[in-house]
């Protein structure tokens, strides 16, 4: 047997999409708990469900006994990874670097358990050895086991330059900063397995052979697969932007409807990925047709929901869900927004207030869903877009605004 628990289930649930050495590493794995890192550049004060991937892994890495660290880009994300990039990403600040750490650091506290155990999660941030660094020396005694033939290569470069798109120098560096991270975290935690995505295979790959060469140590890289919907689209991206895993930046109901809106042939991959949920459950729930596969995605939602805001939430957001669109019921605890008392006596364009509640994109976007015949007042559907919602509309104080079938908002007067 070359596998082992851990990499089993990650294989099963689809989280594989490389390794450097399988065998090897699940011979590893079977000898005893092994440390594994991913990192995390600073470019947001949250990380959204593109990410979540990532999360999930370490998550199931805890499960089988072995020790994540997550490891915050303080000193990379100075620089900006070019992985994926047609062009070089805003440069900022150390305080918003700081910032965005700070609340990324939340992300992470719902999936993983930290602590001092020996398969407890851990947190560390690449500024504290990246800032210390000299140029010169690390020229000297990493930069000569870097070719530029070797970094030309890498899909990250190879990607812009076939764009014919400029890849900066500072950006060419990032990829040496990444190694340098995974022989760091190797000397200082005894990392041996570095986990990304995809697009990090050569990076990975290259951290590897400079802890080989330097150190003599034998290390391992294992990448997850790109996620993309059924449709083609971006994991986490949706025409009203990201989506945000801390509730500051999105609600749990919003959160909840994203993933109960995952296309009939997604649920049982997203299931797999996103849940905790045993395989056979998952199986039957993806076999599951007609009115079944909306209960599959009732179930996925409340899962997903639950680890990222608890299940308190989870069952107070599939509540709501189902009093709105079973029950009608325009005064349940839907997302709410509030505006001024003499505004509503004076009355509001429809559009505008789509547009405010964040149901349509902007204006434009709201006059278009309104002429389409996806705009609902109080759940009955309107086709003027010069249609004025005003106090006479108030049902149970508040107005009901409906785009399609599944994002509801509740205007309240404030």
């Amino acid at each position: 047997m070359t596998a082992n628990a851990f990499l089993e289930e990650a294989t099963e649930r689809g989280f594989v999409f490389q390794c450097t050495d399988i065998a090897a590493l699940g011979a590893a794995m079977r000898a005893g708990p092994v440390t594994a890192y991913i990192g995390f550049d600073c470019t947001a004060d949250s990380l959204h469900v593109g990410s979540l991937v990532q999360i999930m892994i370490l998550r199931l890495l805890q499960k089988h006994g072995h020790k994540p660290v997550v490891l915050f880009g303080g000193g990379t994300t100075r620089i900006g990874d070019p992985s994926g990039k047609d062009e070089a990403r805003q440069l900022l600040t150390d305080e918003t670097i700081a910032a965005n750490m700070a609340g990324i650091r939340r992300c992470f506290v719902p999936f993983l358990r930290f602590g001092d155990g020996p398969s407890d999660a851990m947190q560390t941030n690449n500024a504290d050895w990246l800032d210390t660094l000299g140029y010169i020396p690390l020229l000297r005694e990493v930069g000569v086991h870097f070719t530029i033939n070797r970094m030309l290569g890498f899909d990250s470069v190879k990607l812009r330059l076939d764009r014919e798109q400029p890849l900066t120098f500072l950006e060419f560096n990032y990829m040496i900063l990444q190694s340098y991270d995974f022989r760091e975290l190797n000397r200082r935690h005894g990392v041996t397995l570095q986990i990304g995505g995809s697009d990090q295979w050569g990076n990975i790959v290259a951290g590897m052979e400079l802890t080989r060469r330097t150190d003599a140590k034998t290390v391992y890289g294992l990448t997850t697969p790109l996620i993309v919907t059924a449709s083609g689209g971006k994991m986490g991206k949706t025409a009203q932007g990201a989506i945000w895993l801390t509730q500051d930046r999105m609600s749990a109901y919003d959160y909840w409807q994203f993933w109960r809106n995952t296309e009939d042939a997604d649920v049982g991959r997203f299931l797999r990925l996103f849940t905790d949920l045993p395989l056979t459950e998952i199986v039957r729930l993806e076999a599951l047709q007609g009115a079944g596969i909306n209960e599959a995605k009732k179930i996925l939602a409340t899962e997903a929901t639950s680890l990222a805001h608890g299940a308190e939430q989870a069952a107070l957001c599939a509540e709501t869900a189902r009093r709105a669109f079973e029950d009608h019921d325009a005064a349940a605890d839907l997302p709410a927004i509030a505006v001024p008392a003499a505004d509503l006596d004076a009355g509001i364009p429809a559009f505008r207030l789509f547009a405010l509640a964040g149901l349509a994109a902007s204006n434009a976007d709201a006059r278009r869903l309104i002429r389409g015949g996806g705009a609902k007042v109080n759940d009955v559907a309107i086709a003027e877009e010069g249609f004025v919602i005003a106090a006479g509309l108030l049902r149970d104080g508040a107005v009901k605004l409906s785009a399609g079938r599944k994002q509801h908002r509740l205007v309240r007067p404030g």
